[in-house]
């Protein structure tokens, strides 16, 4: 097997608590031909020097501090400065198994637009662990399996056919160079989609590991994505208007139409965020918001036009005030987010 050299490249920002452990578990790689890049997004926590006392412990690893822009800006700062054939992102208070790099490599062959996803692992305060699998069957895919059995599914489904997550895999330099002009650093939720739709849209060969959990995601409650975000609603359109432009750049004629029905069907599970979102984190005001998000001339034309397919119980209620707004479902959506989120 050849070495290929893979940057791993970890935003950093106050993850002053995790990041020692996230790096202890990259320097400890079973694989050596690596450059870990720290990039601090201008952390007012303890996390800039501690990037730097990390750096005094492994020559391969490299800090670039920066001023914050968040975590699309500093993902792509890294990858700008990369020097490696493939690229691997790790969050800071993320770890992974130690022979991840290595297992993953062995898929490789070289090619520039090739990439290889493994699966994870919920990690979750208290213990408490739950793996998620690609949705995807394992097994390579060349470009006409991709074209066939992959692309087409990628948006528009309730559970993701293959992560859409930049983290867990091994992903070839150039695909994502060619690629990252569609990541927004404005987009704080769903900004994987920006980098790996167009990505795996693109992908000449991709390979799904069998069950392979390396990735270690930590669920902190009290982290950015589960707090109330007043702008999430402006936020998703936006995606939206991103996802359109790239399925605008990469398709044409009659799949161009049936990629935009799926990012229609895309937008709605989107729009199950902002309807939790509120409803759970905005007790004064979700009432109003949830009302006239589900109300305006976009949503209605949209859920008039598309529907989508949902078995969770949770998205069935979500999806029912979304189609049906009115006080009894906003209400009842608002009683079980509080109910939910209470046991969390």
């Amino acid at each position: 097997m050849k070495k290929y050299k893979i940057s791993i490249i970890v935003p950093v920002y106050n993850t002053e608590k995790f990041l020692k452990r996230c790096v202890d578990t990259l320097m400890g790689q079973t694989y050596d031909n690596l450059e870990i890049l720290l990039v601090n997004d201008g952390s007012t926590d303890g996390s800039g020097r501690l990037c730097d006392s990390l750096a005094l412990l492994d020559g391969r690893i490299r800090v670039i501090h920066k001023e914050n822009g968040g975590l699309v800006s500093a993902w792509k700062r890294g990858l700008s400065e990369s020097a490696g054939d493939y690229i691997s992102f790790v969050d800071s208070d993320d770890w992974v198994d130690e022979n991840m790099i290595e297992e993953m490599a062995a898929y490789l062959t070289g090619n520039e637009r090739e990439m290889v996803a493994s699966d994870y692992v919920i990690e979750r305060e208290g213990g408490n662990r739950q793996y998620v699998w690609q949705e995807l069957p394992p097994g390579e895919y060349d470009r006409k399996k991709l074209e066939q059995e992959v692309i087409p599914n990628l948006l528009g489904r309730e559970y993701r056919y293959v992560t859409i997550s930049r983290c867990m895999k091994l992903t070839g330099r150039k695909l994502l160079l060619e690629n990252c002009r569609y990541s927004d650093p404005a987009i704080r939720t769903g900004e994987d989609t920006t980098i790996m739709l167009p990505c795996l849209i693109d992908c000449e060969r991709l390979v799904i590991m069998d069950h392979k959990a390396y990735y270690h995601y930590l669920y902190v409650t009290e982290s950015m994505i589960h707090k109330y975000d007043k702008d999430l609603y402006d936020n998703i359109r936006l995606l939206r208007r991103i996802t359109r432009q790239i399925l605008q750049d990469k398709f044409e004629g009659e799949t161009l139409l049936q990629m935009r029905k799926k990012a229609d069907q895309e937008h709605i599970f989107m729009l199950f965020l902002v309807l939790k979102n509120e409803a759970r984190g905005n007790p004064e005001g979700y009432r109003k918001n949830i009302l006239a998000v589900c109300k305006s001339d976009e949503v209605r034309a949209l859920c008039k036009s598309t529907r989508v397919t949902v078995k969770e119980k949770a998205g069935r209620l979500v999806y029912l005030t979304l189609r049906y707004p009115c006080w009894a479902t906003v209400m009842l959506l608002r009683l079980a987010m509080v109910i939910y989120y209470r046991n969390k």
